[in-house]
């Protein structure tokens, strides 16, 4: 056994002397605040106006180039996207090089380079710094666009904005912008599948060479490289890149509302809202009290703060509830959002403006200041580890316009904040009279509830393309005497009429589509009165398979092993999908149908039908009301669009069928049909 020395008995003991004289009844006084070393950095600038900041860090051998372009907003008009197209296109060509040419040069020096209409990043080796910049100048200096890379950058983007119009967040986002912010300010403006098809090749040849300048553009280099080493090549290859006067805009300030407005954009199967309160701010980022307005939000909602605490934990109106108070040199805006169950909108509404006005009416507790201010640091703290970060702060410095001391300072200037700040820092940013409320969700169940948040009573609604239009005129009245069942009757002589629709006794459906980079075959299998085997599968692989006999359903993911069997309203649902033709007898399905109206679907006039099944779940149908054919559908998954109908044995198909759920569109094509095809039993057995 090793000896100890009794002074080092005793050395060792002085720790548990000393916490036995304490007064543990007095809390112990905050330490001040540590004196923040900031990571050094250096900069220079070029003849044509690049300013450059060199942040030296030579732990791993690795250099990134982080460009910023910092031109004024570009207000697009009808060609609203015209900048991220350009900013895509960058990497897509130069006059050197094509695309093929950049990403294999990329691709060989394991590097990684990305392109936007406001940055351009790209890192390596700090061994093949030299290569790196003589691709990426060449991409900021030389690009040369392509018609076949535009094509296919709208085409993807068309595509994406058609699967965003069945999501609630991005629909809301849209939305908020163009209330916030007004159509004719940039920040107000969203991209539409018309803009996009607007924009033109010379249109973003003309945005690179009038935006994309060195003299309104910072380069932060960080890693494994000097300033003595690293000036002469920026030098180099970024000297030859000619400055130029870039314009400057200014547009009418965006004011908040005179008093607080209300906001709908109907889906009429959505379960649940998704609530956003907005408003415009003038928050800069070298306000002098832009950390009590930092601090202040993040007790609000910036995490599991008070919104959170509030509408989950007390309430459980839901999983998350968050606000945002962001600064800019242009105009801020303040933002408090959540998704709720539909019954609970106005409570939760109810909730969030309890929340902002607390912050303005009441002093935070000392306790959650403390407890806020200690996360803040925190994060700073950890900020510091990164490279990145000296380099942001120089970059924020320079662009913002703030205090050299700004960072250096940050956390005795955090620890100072007290709750008198904060308190008028709520006051001055949370317009909570003049706000706009926006909600995505089933008007029919909450609009009435929503009136009394608005001082006029009134309930403003607007369609996904933020065209504001009145519920009263959008639904037309249907002729008088038609009831849903005629309109289903009409349905079902369009495809073939009853008698030839009830001697079906299979139905084989092949359908394709094209799925990131991949054909994918929707195989359909049915066969009366309720069997039905589906099957999505691509490159001779099954993705999934759901099935049902009759009496059980089963969802099978072979490649992932896994199989669930179907229970509950699942399985009442699955159970509806498999019945073949079930329109011919809806009442003995248990299926209440309603006819609502007529609305305009594109450019035709549809009969809208509201289908409730045994389950109680809504979905909606739309049938043409000169063909009688069903033309829209809308589930709780999402939207349907059915065209291109053909006779196959008598009986009329669509052969494209539109689908967007879940973030994603699909155009799917039926390639083959075969009715009464005798399939076995055994197709829709589960083991």
């Amino acid at each position: 056994m090793k000896k100890f020395s009794i002074i080092a008995v005793i050395a060792l003991l002085i720790p548990f002397f000393a916490l036995a004289q304490l007064d543990r009844s007095i809390k112990p006084e905050p330490g001040p605040a540590p004196q923040i070393q900031i990571g050094e950095f250096e900069s220079f600038t070029l003849d044509n106006g690049l300013k450059v900041f060199v942040v030296e860090n030579a732990k791993l051998p690795v250099v990134s180039f982080s460009f910023i372009f910092d031109y004024d907003p570009v207000l697009e008009g009808d060609k609203v996207g015209l900048g991220s197209i350009t900013g895509q296109l960058l990497r897509t060509g130069t006059k050197n090089r094509t695309k093929a040419d950049i990403d294999e040069a990329i691709d060989f020096l394991g590097a990684r380079v990305s392109t936007s209409s406001s940055s351009l990043f790209a890192s390596s080796l700090s061994s093949h710094k030299e290569e790196l910049l003589d691709i990426i100048s060449d991409i900021l200096i030389n690009s040369e666009f392509q018609q076949n890379e535009l094509d296919r950058i709208k085409n993807q983007t068309i595509s994406a904005l058609a699967a965003d119009r069945n999501s609630p967040d991005a629909i809301i986002q849209r939305l908020r912008r163009q209330l916030v912010y007004g159509t004719e300010h940039p920040f107000g403006e969203s991209q539409t599948e018309e803009t996009i098809k607007n924009i033109e090749l010379h249109d973003c040849e003309k945005f690179y060479k009038t935006y994309i300048r060195p003299n309104v553009s910072y380069l932060a280099i960080v890693g494994d490289v000097s300033k003595d080493q690293i000036k002469p090549l920026i030098e180099k290859y970024f000297n030859k890149w000619e400055k130029q006067e870039v314009p400057t805009h200014e547009y009418p300030m965006p004011q908040a509302p005179e008093y607080v407005t209300v906001s709908i954009v109907d889906r009429p199967v959505s379960v649940q809202s998704a609530i956003s309160v907005a408003f415009p701010v003038d928050l800069r980022h070298n306000s002098e009290d832009i950390l009590a307005a930092r601090l202040m939000n993040r007790i609000l909602g910036g995490g599991a703060a008070r919104l959170f605490d509030n509408l989950r934990e007390t309430y459980g109106f839901t999983y998350g509830a968050y606000s945002r108070l962001s600064s800019s040199n242009v105009i801020g805006n303040f933002n408090a959002a959540t998704n709720v169950r539909t019954s609970a909108t106005d409570s939760a509404l109810t909730q969030i403006f309890y929340e902002i006005n607390r912050m303005r009416d009441e002093p935070v507790p000392m306790n959650e200041l403390n407890m806020r201010k200690n996360e803040m640091a925190g994060n700073f703290a950890l900020s510091l580890e990164r490279p990145q970060t000296i380099a942001n702060f120089a970059l924020n410095i320079e662009r913002h316009d703030l205090p050299e001391d700004f960072y250096v300072n940050y956390l005795k200037n955090l620890e100072a904040l007290t709750q008198e700040d904060v308190q008028n820092a709520a006051k001055k940013y949370l317009k909570v009279q003049n706000a706009h409320i926006i909600v995505v969700g089933k008007a029919e169940d909450i609009a009435d509830n929503l009136r009394q948040f608005s001082p006029k009573g009134r309930v403003d609604y607007y369609d996904l393309d933020g065209n504001w239009y009145d519920p009263d005129l959008r639904l037309l009245p249907a002729p008088e005497g038609l009831t849903a069942e005629k309109v289903i009757e009409s349905y079902i002589e369009a495809q073939g009429g009853r008698r030839t629709l009830s001697r079906v006794k299979d139905v084989t459906m092949i359908y394709e589509t094209f799925m990131q980079g991949m054909n994918i075959e929707l195989k359909t299998y049915q066969k009366a009165p309720d069997k039905m085997m589906m099957e999505v599968g691509g490159s001779g692989m099954v993705f999934s398979k759901q099935i049902f006999d009759g009496e059980r359903g089963m969802v099978e993911m072979p490649m992932m092993g896994q199989t669930e069997e179907l229970k509950g309203d699942d399985l009442e649902s699955f159970r509806f999908q498999a019945l073949m033709y079930p329109e011919l007898d809806y009442a003995k399905h248990g299926v209440k149908i309603e006819l609502l109206g007529i609305e305009k679907i594109g450019e035709k006039e549809a009969y809208k039908i509201k289908v409730i099944l045994p389950t109680g779940s809504e979905s909606f149908d739309y049938f043409d009301t000169e063909t009688g054919l069903k033309i829209k559908s809308i589930t709780e998954s999402g939207e349907s669009y059915f065209s291109d109908y053909r006779k196959v044995n008598n009986i009329k198909f669509p052969f494209e069928v539109k689908q967007s759920a879940e973030g994603q569109e699909l155009q799917m094509k039926l390639k083959t049909v075969e009715v009464n095809s005798k399939l076995k039993d055994d197709l829709f057995r589960i083991e």
